[in-house]
């Protein structure tokens, strides 16, 4: 599986700035850097795993550490050691969900689409340089991480990402593809800047993104943009198996009724 993609790392100049600012609380961000910590794990972490994670020290980890354990943001590993993030970390993540107008309106739509189209339907939230899954309703081949709401993926060989960026100006497109690395998930990611700025372009005047074994292998992905007032705001995607489909039949098939559901949502924010 990719490894998981996070929010960018802020810039030097991005922290001074916020350690100038009067009203930023410096406990509470390091308090989130904690929380951040978990985001590359793979199990528990120690007191020290944690302390690096965050870049802070043990001292200040240990008394973060007992905080959040207080409240529940955090807990102890399975079998008492380490720590996992807590069970009230996923209020938070509903309060995101039931509460963002986008998720709110595109709900019904993506479930009637996987009626239609019986394959993978999917929301993503534009973040950056990459997409975070807001809804994620599954085929009857999927991976445990595919079902994951949270899980994200880059812009620039996704094609809920390329469609994203056809609905950027173009030099924003190209801003974001400079900044991120262009590395290969399969043999047929495209890692080119010119070559993938022209399937940005078709993407622009097709309406929708596609996508074939770039991301995963095996995999035929639509993607089409969320915008609101012209801004992208996130992205549908319908995926399909290449054992059933070819890319050919997949897009004749898929694209009219994608490109309906996308509209449908946009009509409705």
């Amino acid at each position: 599986m990719p490894k998981i993609l996070r929010a960018e790392p802020e810039a030097l100049s991005e922290n001074e700035a916020r350690e100038a600012d009067p009203l930023f609380v410096r406990t509470v961000g390091r308090a989130m850097q904690v929380l951040g910590a978990f985001h590359q794990a793979n199990g528990p972490l120690s007191l020290s795993e944690i302390a690096e994670g965050a870049g802070i020290d043990r001292s200040a980890a240990q008394r973060l550490v007992h905080t959040l354990l207080s409240l529940g943001y955090l807990r102890r590993g399975t079998d008492g050691r380490g720590y996992l993030p807590g069970v009230r970390v996923l209020d938070t993540t509903l309060d995101l969900l039931r509460l963002d107008p986008m998720v709110q309106k595109a709900t019904p739509v993506l479930l009637e689409l996987r009626k239609t189209v019986r394959e993978r339907v999917d929301l993503s939230l534009y973040d950056g340089s990459r997409l975070v899954y807001a809804l994620r309703m599954q085929s009857k081949r999927e991976t445990f991480y595919a079902t994951l709401v949270g899980h994200s993926v880059p812009l620039y060989c996704t094609a809920g990402g390329r469609a994203v960026l056809s609905a950027l100006h173009e030099n924003d497109a190209k801003r974001i593809l400079t900044r991120s690395p262009l590395q290969p998930y399969t043999s047929r990611t495209q890692t080119d800047p010119e070559v993938i700025m022209d399937r940005i372009e078709q993407a622009r005047q097709d309406g929708y993104a596609v996508v074939v074994n770039e991301f995963l292998q095996g995999e035929v992905a639509i993607g089409i943009a969320i915008k609101r007032n012209g801004i992208p705001l996130g992205a549908l995607h319908v995926a399909g198996s290449l054992s059933e489909w070819t890319p050919e039949a997949f897009v004749d098939h898929i694209a009219p009724l994608a490109t309906e559901a996308a509209h449908a949502v946009i009509g409705s924010l």
